[in-house]
């Protein structure tokens, strides 16, 4: 579903990708990982057209993205839940949820998409008129998710989905990120939790100044290399 070949990007003359090649399949939940500030955040915002490109391709679904804007990109089917949610803390949840159905294909049925999300994420359906800026990290979280997902993406990027998440919300997020992949949509995350990844992920990359160090089956991700690569 998404092939990052040779990526290289920059902020002003600081070089922060080298030469990165990343797959995420139809279906799998690929775990990105590394200790803060080696890129992992700058290639999301790569692959979603928020951070330029220097060199490299992002292809997605049989198509060359590299060029392409953002917009484009959410509208060919990636969907992208960013660090720190971003939620709007003024408008109520029912408003945020109906700011993601805008961007869904033409012709979808309102009421099965939300029907699907609430079925993920019950307790939103009790807070549509709260506003997100009131709602627990957790719930924000959920919203964020569940905003995305009105989109009808192929691929859901999520950046750090369970920093500052109580564990009883971490395991609701878990369970419908097994869902989400059991209707055959690929997930990227980047996740420093790292048993969280060992449970939900079919695969693994860590990244190691800009560039990934190691990449495999989450089955053969062990200790050594947590303590090489994770372990602060």
């Amino acid at each position: 579903m998404l092939e990052v070949r040779g990526l290289c990007a920059s902020y002003g003359e600081s070089q922060v990708l080298w030469d990165v090649s990343l797959e995420v399949p139809p279906g799998q939940v690929v775990c990105l990982m590394g200790r803060n500030g080696v890129g992992k955040t700058t290639l999301l915002k790569t692959i979603m057209g928020l951070v330029p490109a220097r060199s490299g391709q992002v292809l997605f679904d049989g198509s060359e993205l590299t060029r392409r804007r953002p917009e484009e990109r959410v509208a060919r089917g990636i969907g992208y839940v960013p660090q720190g949610r971003e939620i709007f803390p003024n408008l109520s949840v029912a408003e945020n949820l109906e700011i993601g159905r805008l961007g869904s294909p033409a012709g979808r049925r309102r009421g099965a998409a939300l029907d699907d999300v609430f079925a993920l994420f019950p307790k939103l359906a009790q807070l549509l008129g709260r506003k997100g800026g009131v709602l627990s990290g957790g719930e924000q979280q959920q919203l964020a998710i569940a905003r995305v997902l009105l989109t009808e993406p192929k691929l859901l990027i999520m950046d750090e989905p369970t920093e500052g998440i109580q564990p009883s919300v971490i395991q609701q997020i878990e369970d419908a990120i097994q869902r989400i992949k059991g209707k055959g949509i690929a997930v990227l995350l980047v996740e420093q939790y790292v048993e969280f990844a060992w449970r939900l992920a079919d695969a693994y990359a860590i990244m190691r100044k800009g560039a990934i160090v190691s990449r495999g089956a989450t089955a053969d991700l062990h200790e050594e290399l947590v303590r090489e690569h994770l372990t602060i």
